[in-house]
């Protein structure tokens, strides 16, 4: 592959999942039982050889840096490049940016100090596997100035999203920022892009000094004609988090054999390792078709359910279609349906909580029910 730097975002569309997001960054959102959101981008960087890769910070990223540390646990703790934090604002200002291209703009000073020919740059609001250099080779291929990987069909919608229109030689001839009716057949954006290094950074120079605010709107939209821009198809299992159902689905997705098999076969996705004691399953306890972590501690029933690290199941306890976060404490003679609990929740004896599929009820970090 071409040489090739990453650069994750590691906060946007944290506004998407607020419940989620008021203690940490979208990135470290905690998924599956161990990972956090971030772990799948920057596994993929990983993954495609790629051994530079900047994070760009912005609110509430205490979490996010205890999780990533050195960047050991990804083998990015280098003394030339590796794991490489960059702060919320820009050389030339101290406001935190507010849009994608005012951190694109926080990004310049690292990206002109690197020499790779290209830049991957992607969310860490998604679930996914993508070998990044297949895209960097296409770009070669197209002599593409952007290369934006999609997904066709249909697709959880935030408020703002992106499809494309591509011809037979795939390069984008509209893109679209919300279109009122995009049909089933859409070729969904999904917020991972190759860039020639030193084109990115014109045009993001450019952008701030015309004043301009949208990367999507102002760069993409109106550069179709302009900007050597193409479309590359992702067909593997894709699940972006923009909503609280969505988070609770992703999650609810890893009880299925197939999307497991897709996610976690071949190639590894790495995360913080933490070593803990085995899970312990008393007598009484009884598990079915549930993903339970290092550290838990069982005495009732979990059905359908997904256990981070330290959980604790009393007795007489009935747990079904629920993701509890990481030391979450259930009491004895507890009945729990889609609830979704942040870390070090607490609920007691003899509650009763339920929500549903569509709106799980959700329980914040560090309360007591």
């Amino acid at each position: 592959m071409a040489s090739s730097v990453g650069v994750i975002f590691s906060s946007i569309s944290e506004e998407n999942v607020p419940d989620l997001t008021k203690v940490r960054s979208m990135g470290s959102i905690p998924y599956g039982g161990r990972y956090r959101l971030v772990d799948f981008a920057l596994s993929n960087m990983v993954n495609s050889g790629i051994t530079t890769v900047g994070m760009i910070t912005k609110n509430n990223y205490q979490s996010l840096m205890d999780h990533l540390g050195s960047g050991k646990d990804w083998d990015l703790a280098r003394k030339e490049g590796g794991l490489i934090l960059l702060p919320p604002f820009s050389d030339e200002s101290e406001t935190l940016y507010k849009n994608r291209l005012e951190a694109l703009r926080c990004a310049t000073s690292f990206l002109n100090k690197c020499q790779q020919d290209f830049v991957i740059l992607a969310d860490s609001d998604a679930i996914y596997k993508m070998d990044y250099s297949k895209l960097v080779d296409f770009a070669i291929e197209k002599n593409a100035d952007f290369v934006l990987a999609y997904k066709r069909g249909p697709l959880n919608k935030s408020s703002y999203y992106i499809t494309l229109e591509t011809n037979a030689d795939q390069r984008v001839t509209a893109v679209n920022i919300n279109p009122a009716d995009d049909g089933n057949d859409a070729d969904n954006y999904i917020n991972v892009m190759v860039a020639r290094r030193t084109f990115l950074l014109r045009v993001v120079r450019e952008s701030i000094q015309r004043g301009l605010t949208s990367f999507g709107r102002d760069v993409l939209t109106r550069g179709v004609d302009t900007i050597r821009i193409f479309g590359y198809e992702f067909d593997g299992y894709y699940k972006n988090v923009n909503s609280m159902v969505a988070y609770f689905d992703a999650n609810m997705d890893l009880l299925k054999s197939d999307v497991r098999d897709e996610i976690f076969g071949g190639r590894d996705v790495y995360t913080k390792v933490n070593d803990s004691i085995p899970a312990k399953f008393m007598p009484s306890s009884v598990v079915r078709n549930s993903l339970v972590s290092d550290g838990c501690f069982i005495e009732g029933t979990v059905i359908n359910s997904i256990l981070f690290r330290g959980v604790k199941i009393g007795k007489g306890t009935v747990v079904r279609n629920c993701i509890l976060m990481t030391d979450t404490q259930v009491g004895d003679k507890v009945t729990l349906d889609y609830v979704i609990t942040d870390k070090n929740s607490v609920i007691r004896d003899q509650r009763t909580l339920a929500g549903c599929e569509i709106q799980p009820y959700f329980i914040n970090k560090g309360s007591m029910i």
